[in-house]
């Protein structure tokens, strides 16, 4: 980021996408980030709503950055990961408060990409970067265009060589996506547009 960007240039927030394969994905991602990130990290990952779910506890051995499940009416705080409950759709404002949804499911699933993306679209506009991992289905294909339309930039795992395809597939045949990378380099990625100190 140069000098001269005013704030309203600055990336804002970073919301990342996942199912099947997603777990190791999220560890390989937040394992290259650092708490001195200067957005928050907002995750959705499916997960089976009938058992109490450790996620948080499982990514928070593998990063430096605190992990959490995301609560009602909570503010996101820069370098901090909020994980989606199981079972209820996570939704952001402009003003960073969380909200948890169990409206109807979307795609099948909740919580849902496609209601997270857009949910950062319409709260941040160009400051919103979108990023789908691994998973099946088409979740966050709708969201990634929505992201791209408000003029935020789009993330996604390259479909090649993802543990499953068919989430990065569809977004990239949405024609939304700025970046399309192994997982590897998504991180380098992130750190870059956000401006983190780590190189």
């Amino acid at each position: 980021m140069t000098a001269d960007q005013s704030h309203e240039d600055q990336y804002a927030i970073v919301a990342v996408a996942s199912s099947a394969g997603g777990i190791h994905g999220l560890i390989v991602l937040l394992g290259m980030l650092d708490p001195d990130l200067p957005v928050p990290v907002l995750v959705v990952q499916h997960l089976d709503p009938r058992h109490r779910t450790v996620i948080a506890d499982v990514l928070s051995r593998r990063t430096d950055m605190p992990v959490k499940l995301a609560e009602a009416e909570e503010r996101a705080l820069p370098g901090t990961v909020y994980i989606a409950p199981p079972d209820r759709h996570l939704l952001i404002d402009s003003d960073g408060v969380m909200t948890l949804s169990d409206t109807k499911l979307v795609h099948f699933v909740r919580p849902s990409a496609d209601l997270l993306f857009e949910s950062v679209a319409g709260a941040y506009g160009p400051r919103a970067i979108a990023c789908v991992l691994t998973g099946t289905g088409s979740d966050g294909a709708t969201g990634v265009d929505a992201v791209k339309s408000r003029g935020g930039t789009v993330i996604v795992e390259d479909p090649l060589s993802a543990e499953f395809k068919g989430m990065p597939q569809a977004a990239v045949d949405t024609g939304a996506a700025d970046y399309v990378l192994p997982l590897a380099e998504i991180a380098t990625v992130v750190r870059g547009l956000v401006g983190a100190a780590r190189q």
